[in-house]
């Protein structure tokens, strides 16, 4: 295990989090949390490392991602800026592109009809295999929109309906398959990590009041900053269970008051 400083461990978490685009107050508050953490780790002859462990990367993220609740989490059913800046980026340029084509064609060729029927039998199929190639739940809404359309101009629809056929499908499929995804993300397994720590118990080392901001408790052989969200100081030797996790301290109850 790498010898490293409370300081290179901090920097690295900082970085993480600053990548994650974790509000700056955010920062400082995990990182005086995690230095409280270290710190008191080192004070009871532990190593600095043991608290991080050897993934100092999947360690910060797991923090960020729970520190704070659901402040820091965002809503799973909606799309991030990136993505919905890539997907109307898609779009656009594809209705630009086939109102261009819808501009420049023929007017009243029948062979321009056929050829309409194959072009989009031809983008039906090269964004159906660009889905099987990336599996990103993205061609396969357009590939959809092209195969209605491909229909449509089989069945002899005017090539303006088929191209608002297009978009229309595409953008609905795509809206639909976007929420399926992010529900299953919802519903998944739980991760690993402190998401454990719920349900656990622990004993306190140190009283815990949470006007006064002090408490340290022993979960094993390990020893934690903690809180309580009651009002009642929690006295040292009493039994808790762990609520949850908040940055770097448990939130715990008298072990009493959750049975």
């Amino acid at each position: 295990m790498t010898n490293r400083t409370i300081d290179q461990i901090l920097s690295g978490c900082t970085r993480v989090w600053g990548a994650r685009d974790v509000p700056p107050q955010t920062i400082a508050d995990m990182r005086s949390e995690l230095h409280a953490h270290l710190d008191s780790a080192a004070r009871a002859g532990k190593p600095v490392d043991a608290v991080v462990g050897t993934d100092l990367n999947s360690f910060a993220e797991e923090w960020a991602a729970i520190y704070g609740g659901a402040l820091d989490q965002p809503d799973p059913a909606t799309p991030s800026s990136s993505e919905s800046r890539w997907i109307w980026l898609t779009i656009g340029t594809l209705a630009v592109a086939f109102a261009v084509m819808a501009i420049l064609a023929p007017k009243g060729d029948t062979m321009n009809a056929d050829q309409w029927q194959w072009i989009w039998v031809g983008i039906a199929v090269v964004l159906g295999i660009g889905e099987l190639l990336t599996a990103g739940f993205f061609l396969l809404p357009f590939a959809v929109g092209a195969a209605a359309a491909a229909i449509l101009a089989f069945l002899g629809v005017n090539l303006g309906l088929q191209l608002v056929t297009f978009v229309v499908i595409s953008v609905l499929f795509l809206a639909v398959l976007q929420r399926f995804a992010k529900q299953e993300q919802r519903d998944g397994p739980e991760p690993a990590g402190a998401g454990r720590f719920p349900g656990r118990h622990a004993f306190v080392l140190e009283p815990i009041n949470r006007r006064q901001g002090t408490g340290s408790v022993r979960m094993e052989t390990e020893q934690w900053r903690a809180t309580t969200d009651g009002d009642e100081e929690i006295p040292i030797g009493e039994e808790v269970v762990i609520i949850e996790v908040r940055g770097t301290r448990l939130v715990v109850e008298p072990k009493s008051s959750g049975t």
